[in-house]
C-alpha cells in the first residue's frame, strides 16, 4: 500500500514538474507548480517528516507561489516575449551536459557531498525538527546559503525588469 502510494505521489511531482516548465501559460505553470508541492508534502509524510511537510505547504505553496504570482502581474508577460524556439538546441545541449555530469558523478561514487544521515539516536535524544536544523546549519550551510543567494538575484532581477518597464510607461505618458 505505501509503495502504491509512494509510486502515486512520484510520478504526480515529476509530471507536474515537466508541466511546470513546459506549459505556455503562466498561470498553468504555477498551478502545476503548486500541484507539485502538495504532493512533495505528501511524499515528505511517507518519510515521517511531518514538519517539513507543514514548511513545504507553509514556505513554498503558500509564500513562494504568491511571490510568483506577483511577479507574474507585475512583469504582464505577453505571448509573443515567450516564444523560444531557436533556443531549443542550447536548451537540448545544456541539459545534456548536466545529465551526463550528474551520471558521471554518481558512477565515480556519489557527490562528495555529506550524507546528511543522523543516526537514529540523535534524532530520539533532541526530535526532528532539531536534527533538521543541525544537519541544515552545520552538514549543509554551504548549499543553503547558496540556495539564498539565488533566490536575491532572482528578486533583484524582477525588480530591475519591472523597475524598467515602469520607466517607459512613464515616458510614454509624458510623451
Amino acid at each position: 500500500m505505501m509503495q502504491a502510494i509512494f509510486i502515486y505521489l512520484a510520478t504526480v511531482c515529476v509530471v507536474c514538474a515537466v508541466l511546470t516548465v513546459s506549459l505556455r501559460q503562466p498561470v498553468y505553470n504555477v498551478m502545476a507548480l503548486l500541484t507539485m508541492f502538495f504532493h512533495v508534502a505528501g511524499l515528505y509524510v511517507l518519510l515521517n517528516a511531518e514538519f517539513l511537510a507543514v514548511v513545504q505547504i507553509i514556505v513554498y505553496a503558500g509564500a513562494i507561489l504568491v511571490l510568483y504570482l506577483f511577479v507574474l502581474m507585475l512583469l504582464n508577460l505577453r505571448s509573443e516575449s515567450r516564444h523560444l524556439h531557436r533556443q531549443w538546441p542550447f536548451a537540448v545541449l545544456i541539459l545534456g551536459s548536466v545529465a551526463a555530469m550528474l551520471v558521471g558523478a554518481m558512477q565515480a561514487g556519489g557527490f562528495g557531498l555529506p550524507t546528511g544521515e543522523a543516526p537514529a539516536q540523535v534524532i530520539q535524544a533532541v526530535g526532528n525538527t532539531e536534527s533538521i536544523g543541525l544537519t541544515l546549519y552545520t552538514d549543509y550551510l554551504l548549499p543553503f546559503e547558496l540556495a539564498s543567494l539565488v533566490l536575491l538575484v532572482a528578486m533583484i532581477g524582477a525588480i530591475v525588469l519591472t523597475k524598467k518597464e515602469l520607466i517607459q510607461d512613464h515616458g510614454e505618458e509624458q510623451s
